[in-house]
């Protein structure tokens, strides 16, 4: 179904390098070529946002912030025939070229065809102004921090509409990343050991993931009581306290080192720890997304003599319109309790006070709902 819309205006959260977060109206072209338009029912907040507040990662244009989002298709423009008005959606951050050699072998995260790592639609272009006319970029191709956005098809998974809005937007980074990071990347063996540093967002998906397929023990580490009691509640059969514990020493002396280690945080000083943390022939996961240019020191002749292994974990090696149904229908199915992951419901003009209990590592994931 193909309709004819005019240009939308609606409040969003900017980032611009030069005078930092404000809340603006902004105007939203219709849908092109391959494009729809989405009613944004609920947007999650994640560190990728504040990577781009702090100055971790360069911004050099302004930018419509969020990428996590849940909604309703409301307008599609031409050569769109997977989607129509009314269905439910998971967006996607990052949208596949489909034409690309990893696209071709199945490997869509790694995409080299792709314009959400530039911040455009596909076709390099942007369908965001502000009230000056001038040009507003999507951040990772999506800018979910509005009420109404333009994305590639490629970007939205169809989704069932009992699914809850705050449990989709989840879906389109945080827990894909997190539960795809256990069952896609490191393709973690029933019963397998695991500790996970980080009991965020992302790292209590890791640790549902863990659950899910039937690791044990899963051991988390925080310095959060609160975070690590969230962790026990979604599966944990340990927790410690990485600010009171040696973890590597507790690993070492109690589970002789863990198969895998799985780091949520993106902190140079835990992702070179890890390695001892293992057993002969474990690995680590590197699942948490650093500062930009941030470099790490290992033991070569460790990891060689003990057969220990480093893998990177981009978007939980996940194919979004083949795991994002998959992980929506396991939700519904009583199996992946992601309720548990949700922590403040807030209006869009408290996005700021959002990403600064983010920074402060305050509560569980902070959902925006624009109006």
């Amino acid at each position: 179904m193909t309709t004819t819309s005019a240009p939308v205006t609606s409040d969003a959260v900017i980032f611009r390098s030069n005078a930092g977060l404000g809340v603006e109206p902004i105007h939203v072209a219709p849908p092109g070529r391959g494009q729809i338009r989405v009613d944004v029912r609920a947007t999650g907040v994640c560190h990728s946002d504040l990577h781009i507040v702090n100055g971790d990662w360069p911004a050099n244009k302004p930018l419509v912030l969020g990428h996590e989002a849940a909604g309703v298709v409301t307008d599609t423009g031409p050569e769109v025939d997977g989607l129509a008005v009314g269905d439910h959606v998971v967006l996607s951050w990052f949208a596949p070229c489909g034409r690309c050699l990893n696209c071709a072998a199945g490997r869509a995260w790694l995409c080299t065809g792709t314009k959400a790592l530039e911040n455009t639609l596909p076709d390099g272009s942007t369908a965001y102004t502000d009230a000056e006319g001038h040009g507003l970029w999507p951040y990772l191709g999506l800018g979910t921090f509005t009420k109404s956005v333009i994305v590639p098809e490629t970007a939205a998974i169809a989704v069932p509409q009992e699914l809850p809005f705050e449990v989709g937007a989840l879906l389109g980074c945080s827990v894909t990343t997190g539960v795809g990071a256990v069952v896609n990347t490191a393709r973690v063996p029933l019963g397998s050991s695991a500790v996970v540093i980080g009991c965020g967002g992302v790292g209590l998906s890791i640790i549902m993931g863990l659950k899910l397929i039937g690791a044990n023990p899963i051991i988390a580490v925080d310095l959060s009581a609160d975070k690590l009691a969230k962790a026990a509640s979604l599966g944990a059969t340990s927790t410690l306290r990485g600010d009171q514990v040696d973890v590597t020493s507790y690993l070492q002396e109690h589970f002789g080192g863990v198969d895998f280690a799985f780091e949520a945080i993106g902190r140079v000083s835990t992702i070179e720890s890890m390695p001892s943390m293992l057993a002969a022939g474990g690995t680590a996961v590197l699942v948490g997304m650093t500062a930009a240019g941030s470099r790490a020191s290992i033991d070569p002749f460790d990891l060689a003599d003990q057969g220990k292994s480093i893998l990177g974990c981009n978007y939980g090696s996940s194919v979004a319109k083949i795991d994002i149904p998959k992980l929506a229908n396991l939700y519904l199915a009583g199996r992946l309790p992601l309720d548990g992951l949700i922590g403040r419901i807030r209006p869009l003009d408290e996005a700021a006070a959002a990403l600064e209990d983010l920074r402060q590592g305050k509560g569980l994931r902070s959902i925006l709902i624009p109006s």
